[in-house]
């Protein structure tokens, strides 16, 4: 009966803290020292220690004894970190100049009649461009087993559904090649496992390299599978919008041709993804010209053309981009300073007043989904996965903001509608960088309501 009590919750654990961490719900883990009651870090709930603890003026999330602050401030975690090589900040975020004074207009705040002006310009915008191309999910024969072992869950089945039609995409247009480097972007590295996919698919190849970009610490990395292969797997801990690829050494050590991938690249972060990789990298006229899209080949090795030999190139030196596959999703998180089909937009005779509604809008196209938020429970919502809370709606995709004023069906058609113009401006962007473009449903909406990929692959010159 005493064990049973002694469970940290309605009890301390043996030989732990006394301390009962409320936010938590529990007694605090933490192992005490001999003959104390409380850890090091509540000392100060009880009176057994003379010295006094005080925040970490670097994190006040933690606490420190106040004549030991000089030598905790030397080797503290949260101690900002000489910045590397690769880390010019700002440098993938767009001009500032641009960052324009926009007047913050919710959709619940905008009258009828403006919300009509702004469908009309929307729909004036599309005309004439092409749909999103449908195709069906593809696969590789590298994930029929797991796809089909009835182990995995219904989440996991999603995500292995997602990430076999990516490479069944990737492997369609030629992306799957040897003497590579494959960038896996931010919210698309997370614990690397669509680049430990297309690592599976390249198995026999040689010379192929993967370069992981995150800006957050991940936890259950699967790197830590491929420590013995021959390929490299670097993981980057920074922001994109900071990240000049450039100055990378295992970019200027291997001078290989690079293919950039991200699998829900979250709003804005996929324009500050695309402003990386061609942004400071494409080649200028001077510049030697870009190697030609390779043919259809019969087996892995056919694609292995040559390419400009970058080997032991300078720093900030330009990169060559070959293509990339991009799953795009949270639309409504999108930047104007960040975007980068602002010309296109220009051109459509738009600005910034009308993407932040767009933008706004685009949220209605996945407004179902709060019907199935409002039955988590606190308790679910303790437990989500990591970075699940970056795919979380905005305000606007309440089923209940324009009651009356159009049907919730009306609304998703018109959220899709933003979204495609706002995926129309990034095309135009690639298509001026020489690349051949597309939008694609990758998988069906049953699967994930965020189902278009972006792909763009290197034209011939």
């Amino acid at each position: 009966m005493e064990g049973s009590a002694a469970d940290g919750v309605l009890a301390p654990l043996p030989g732990r803290c006394a301390f009962y961490v409320v936010k938590k719900k529990r007694y605090c883990k933490m192992i005490v020292g001999s003959g104390k009651t409380f850890c090091g870090e509540h000392a100060n709930a009880g009176e057994e220690s003379d010295k006094k603890r005080i925040p970490c003026p670097l994190d006040p999330k933690h606490t420190v004894f106040e004549d030991n602050l000089a030598k905790h401030l030397k080797k503290c975690n949260s101690k900002e970190k000489p910045k590397p090589i690769y880390y010019v900040k700002d440098i993938n975020a767009g001009s500032a100049s641009e960052d324009e004074t926009i007047e913050e207009i919710t959709i619940a705040e905008r009258f009828k009649e403006e919300l009509d002006e702004l469908i009309v310009k929307l729909k004036t915008a599309l005309k004439g461009m092409d749909s999103y191309m449908f195709t069906r999910s593809l696969r590789t024969r590298y994930q029929n087993e797991p796809l089909n072992d009835p182990k995995n869950g219904d989440s996991a089945f999603k995500h292995l559904e997602q990430q076999a039609s990516i490479l069944g995409n990737m492997e369609v247009l030629e992306l799957l090649c040897p003497n590579r480097c494959y960038i896996c972007l931010e919210f698309g590295a997370g614990k690397g496992k669509l680049s430990h996919w297309i690592h599976i698919a390249l198995k026999a190849a040689v010379n192929v390299h993967f370069l992981l970009v995150e800006r957050s610490s991940t936890r259950f990395k699967v790197d830590g599978k491929h420590k013995n292969a021959g390929s490299t797997f670097d993981r980057l801990q920074v922001d994109i919008q900071h990240l000049d690829l450039r100055n990378v050494p295992l970019l200027r050590e291997k001078g290989l041709t690079v293919i950039g991938v991200g699998k829900h690249l979250c709003g804005a972060a996929t324009d500050l993804a695309l402003r990386c990789l061609f942004e400071h990298n494409c080649s200028d006229e001077d510049d030697e010209p870009p190697t030609k899209r390779l043919k259809p080949h019969q087996n892995e090795g056919a694609c292995d053309k040559p390419v400009p030999s970058t080997e032991g190139r300078e720093t900030g030196k330009k990169l060559i981009v070959s293509g990339l596959p991009i799953a795009l999703c949270c639309h409504h998180r999108c930047d104007w300073r960040h975007y980068v089909g602002k010309e296109f937009f220009r051109q459509k005779g738009l600005g910034p007043e009308e993407f932040v509604a767009f933008q706004r809008m685009s949220s209605w196209a996945t407004c179902g989904m709060r019907k199935f938020a409002s039955k988590i429970t606190e308790k679910t919502s303790e437990h989500k996965r990591d970075g699940e809370e970056e795919h979380e709606m905005s305000e606007e995709a309440l089923p209940d903001t324009l009651k009356g004023l159009m049907s919730v069906e009306d609304r998703e058609q018109i959220g899709r509608l933003c979204k495609r113009l706002i995926d129309h401006g990034r095309l135009y962007y690639l298509q001026q960088k020489g690349f051949k473009t597309s939008l694609k449903y990758y998988t069906s909406r049953d699967v994930s309501l965020e189902n278009v990929l972006l792909t763009a692959v290197l034209t011939s010159i």
